[in-house]
């Protein structure tokens, strides 16, 4: 497990304590504490990660590849960015490429593991992942929503100016449009509407908890299986089987 922490620490092995800035803490208590701050789950996790990547290798490149996304990501571009940032976070140079090479075998843990699992597993979610944009009109107040409902389909009014007028969330400052946003994000009965839904056709109001909402699908927009999509869906895969283990 690698700790960063933007106190210095240090062992005494002799007197058997953890110097942590001005606190010495016994190593007696370490688990105690550890339990206290509730950080023994994420202890637990990292030293889970560490025994999975242990016969990862790391080739001298992928090494360098290693420190220079590290570099990336946190922006040390200049010695002086570098220096602060080791001093922030208490740590030296040796700790900064041991983390950079454990990020790095983690992501080719993950790669090896789950990448020729990736197809299945995004034909199996997709459904959530496809993304909606609808419009919403909701109302705590069925005759109004009857009202809404008619003078919709009627084209008394369009549906953006009733939104405006009369839905009591904040939709109402987009004149009831929503999106792009993933079906797996609104409520189910919300999201099975969308899908069943013509696009374009306006549907009876529908009562959900204390609201009755009036639904119009807008446009479907599927989930495509690119490069930032298997990342996301490797990490989701690697976060359940991490789950399992701890």
């Amino acid at each position: 497990m690698v700790v960063t922490s933007d106190l210095p620490t240090e062992i005494d092995s002799m007197n058997e304590f953890v110097q942590i800035g001005n606190f010495q803490v016994p190593q007696s208590e370490l688990v105690p504490l550890l339990k206290r701050y509730q950080l023994l789950p994420d202890m637990l996790r990292e030293l889970t990660i560490d025994r999975a990547i242990t016969e990862v290798e790391c080739s001298a490149d992928e090494q360098m590849s290693a420190l220079k996304q590290f570099y990336d990501r946190y922006q040390l571009t200049d010695e002086a960015r570098l220096e602060q940032w080791l001093k922030l976070h208490g740590l030296e140079r040796p700790h900064l490429t041991e983390i950079a090479i454990r990020n790095f075998k983690i992501d080719k843990f993950k790669h090896q593991t789950w990448g020729n699992k990736v197809s299945s597993y995004f034909f199996k979610r997709k459904a959530q992942l496809d993304r909606a944009i609808y419009s919403l009109i909701r109302t705590s107040d069925i005759g109004i929503a009857q009202e809404i409902y008619f003078r919709s389909i009627e084209g008394e009014q369009t549906f953006e100016e009733i939104a405006r007028q009369y839905s009591q969330g904040a939709e109402s400052k987009t004149g009831g449009l929503i999106g792009p946003v993933e079906l797996s994000t609104p409520h189910p009965a919300i999201a099975q509407l969308i899908m069943t839904q013509p696009i374009g056709q306006v549907c009876h109001p529908v009562q959900l908890e204390q609201w009755y909402v009036i639904i119009r699908p807008e446009q479907i927009i599927p989930a495509q299986l690119d490069e930032p999509m298997r990342q996301r869906l490797i990490d989701e895969l690697f976060q359940a089987w991490l789950q399992e283990q701890i």
